[in-house]
């Protein structure tokens, strides 16, 4: 009987041991696949080479699932769709959440693209000619980075008092070379170039449509809060697939894929 006793503890110290180790170094056992949202290009990849495998490593399931809008990947974080995205940054995502009463949070920021100005039929800024066409992002907060550099630029100026994050073109103040500006959905901005003379571009559609970031004629320097991110549902922040994702952005072999595929991207300072 005392061996029989003795045996059956050490089958459950085993078993224990067992459920500890896959725990601590496997998937979350809740949570056998991981569903990712992005946008086509730098994001999507930056899933498919730098967190897929090592996510894949502790047992995960890894599907990315991608979009051509700004809209779709949070009303699918928030019903359940996606399990993450990665595709906008924090004042995005925090107008979005309050207009839409979407409870999604932050869960770390990501290597990003700026947003650049390009041209297909000019060569300098300096060209610039009055009456000229400029398509910029339609959607409120990237508009405003793209009025940020115009006003950089001297090609407009603000209202007194307005805060440019939050700017628009009702915001503008003068335009003295009489630009008009063409509001258009982001991912339509690489092909505006064919019809406009200058188009604000976001860095990830960029380089979707085989631009390389240093055909922009100027660069945004990105601060903080236009860094992208990776995005969950607040109540699953503290689940162990949530830090397991975490951690492989925060990663050594993270940063090895950026630094070698991702050249020219602002990091996050940590």
């Amino acid at each position: 009987m005392k061996n029989f006793r003795r045996s059956r503890a050490g089958v459950v110290a085993i078993a224990l041991s067992a459920a500890f180790a896959s725990h601590a170094f496997g998937a979350d056992p809740n949570k056998p696949e991981i569903r990712f949202g992005a946008t086509a290009g730098p994001y999507s990849d930056q899933i498919r080479y730098g967190i897929k495998p090592q996510l894949e490593k502790e047992g995960y399931k890894v599907t990315i699932v991608e979009f051509s809008d700004y809209v779709q990947p949070n009303l699918a974080l928030a019903d359940g769709a996606l399990d993450a995205n990665a595709f906008q940054h924090e004042v995005y995502l925090k107008k979005f959440s309050a207009d839409h009463k979407l409870a999604l949070s932050e869960l770390v920021k990501v290597p990003t693209a700026p947003i650049g100005l390009y041209s297909h039929k000019h060569k300098s800024l300096a060209e610039l000619k009055d009456g000229a066409t400029v398509s910029l992002p339609n959607d409120v907060t990237n508009q405003a980075r793209a009025i940020i550099l115009l006003q950089q630029l001297g090609w407009v100026t603000l209202k007194p008092g307005v805060d440019p994050v939050k700017s628009s073109e009702r915001d503008i103040a003068s335009n003295p070379h009489k630009l008009k500006l063409v509001p258009l959905e982001a991912a339509q901005l690489p092909r505006s170039l064919d019809d406009v003379d200058y188009a604000f571009v976001n860095g990830n559609f960029a380089l979707a449509a085989g631009f390389k970031l240093t055909d922009a004629l100027l660069l945004e320097k990105i601060p903080a809060y236009y860094l992208n991110l990776v995005a969950v549902r607040t109540a699953d922040l503290n689940k162990p697939y949530v830090t397991d994702i975490a951690n492989a952005y925060q990663s050594a072999e993270f940063r090895r894929v950026i630094d070698q595929r991702f050249a020219g991207f602002s990091k996050p300072a940590n």
